[in-house]
């Protein structure tokens, strides 16, 4: 019968470790997100897929914070991450850096995850937006590809923290 790992046999790595390990090309911004819970799930998956960094934009909540830290769960401290007022600045300052910047937003232009070929020679900034109101509206006219996810039952959006786990996981499996 199978048994539940106990935490030391998971063997995973610590924060300085963490730190010096190669991450994947890959980039996330969050644009304006309100809740800190799915700031704190966004730092917590970065951790698990090796994400380069988090740039935190807008009037999105930064680390430290207790609201932030219980779903991190301390991963605001192992992965790297900044805070930029403007979107399109950081948008300018990653595509100036050689980064194509994927809009995570159901657009007139977005394509399907599943149809768009991940570039292991490339590297990639995600953005992901506000729970509501979705990727800033100055910013789309600076995005290079639009992606959305399929979805077949009747929402027509999925939380954004979940919406990040999918859609870090498809290009850290590409990537890796």
């Amino acid at each position: 019968m199978a048994q539940k790992l106990k935490l030391e046999e998971l063997n995973r790595i610590d924060v300085e470790t963490f730190k010096k390990v190669e991450k994947i090309p890959l980039v996330i911004i969050l644009d304006n997100l309100r809740s800190m819970h799915n700031v704190g799930a966004s730092f917590r998956t970065a951790d698990a897929f090796l994400i380069e960094k988090i740039i935190l934009c807008g009037i999105t909540p930064q680390p430290p914070h207790r609201e932030i830290h219980k779903a991190a769960l301390g991963a605001t401290e192992s992965v790297d991450w900044g805070h930029e007022s403007d979107i399109n600045t950081a948008i300018s300052d990653y595509k100036s850096r050689g980064y194509e910047i994927i809009g995570i937003e159901q657009t007139t232009d977005s394509m399907m995850i599943t149809d768009f070929s991940i570039d292991k020679s490339k590297k990639y900034a995600l953005i992901l937006g506000n729970e509501v109101e979705g990727i800033s509206d100055e910013a789309l006219p600076n995005i290079d590809t639009f992606l959305e996810i399929p979805q077949l039952g009747t929402k027509h959006s999925l939380n954004v923290s979940v919406c990040g786990g999918i859609v870090m996981w498809e290009f850290a499996k590409a990537l890796k």
